[in-house]
């Protein structure tokens, strides 16, 4: 596991959350060879499986602002990378950051680290109480529709608002990225697919990938970054008779996740 506690406040921090991607979907891509950058930040084993704290978007994102990323899928303890200082915390460790504050992007910026939020789904729009939730805890916040889950050109717009973003930055940067495109609806990457499945995602999944340079690039451009690239739940595709996620489903808990320290190349610590 990287220490957090030693590289900040001396890198980048940034989480890119794929909405709704599914372990089987990512690794099948991976093993495929359909995901070349995304590959290019994994560790020779592919995709560590991980369990979600929550199974929405809302709720998965509120606990991954406060130092709840999903746990790697295999008997623990396990040290969490961050962690809002809390009485009786069994998964902190010595390599933790650990911070007063609620949330993440506030325990960054009193480190003099500018905030940035370049949201995806619903839950990011800005345009109510709930959909401003998330993205007011940043001093910066983008959404647009073109960066919604309606726009087959998602991934290429919202890589884009993203490199703009932290090229701008001020001092060290904190990024959210949630990536609309794996969210449903996912048929249109699929010429002729009229619903969404497992390869309609993957095909969502390769459009990702394809825009992911133009952050890549970015984030190398200035430094080091401490690099998170996860789902925040996956979602059923009709196994054993559900669809959709919100829901207690192996499928929606388990999620496909790496962290690398990148710069010119990805170098990783092994879990």
């Amino acid at each position: 596991m990287l220490r957090p506690r030693d590289l900040i406040p001396h890198v980048d921090v940034a989480l890119v959350t794929l909405d709704s991607l599914r372990l089987d979907v990512a690794a099948r891509a991976h093993e495929l060879g359909e995901t070349p950058h995304l590959s290019a930040l994994l560790p020779p084993g592919g995709w560590e499986a991980r369990h979600t704290p929550g199974s929405f978007t809302y709720a998965a994102h509120q606990a991954f602002l406060s130092g709840f990323l999903p746990t790697p899928a295999r008997p623990g303890p396990h040290a969490r990378l961050f962690a809002a200082a809390f009485e009786g915390s069994r998964s902190t460790g010595s390599g933790t950051f650990v911070f007063p504050q609620a949330t993440l992007p506030a325990a960054l910026e009193a480190l003099g680290y500018h905030t940035v939020c370049v949201g995806g789904v619903g839950f990011f729009n800005g345009r109510t109480a709930l959909g401003s939730a998330l993205p007011d805890l940043f001093a910066e916040a983008h959404w647009s529709p073109a960066q919604g889950v309606k726009n087959p050109d998602s991934a290429r717009v919202q890589m884009g608002v993203a490199a703009d973003a932290v090229t701008r930055a001020p001092g060290r940067v904190f990024l959210l990225l949630n990536v609309a495109a794996t969210h449903t609806p996912t048929h249109f990457y699929l010429p002729g697919a009229r619903r969404d499945s497992l390869d309609s995602q993957r095909a969502a999944l390769r459009a990702v990938d394809a825009a992911l340079p133009t952050l890549l690039s970015a984030l190398r451009a200035r430094g080091r970054t401490l690099l998170i690239v996860c789902a925040d739940h996956g979602t059923c595709f009709g196994d054993d008779g559900y669809w959709g996620h919100r829901l207690a489903h192996p499928a929606v808990w388990t999620v496909p996740y790496t962290e690398c320290l990148l710069d010119a190349e990805c170098l990783l610590d092994a879990p």
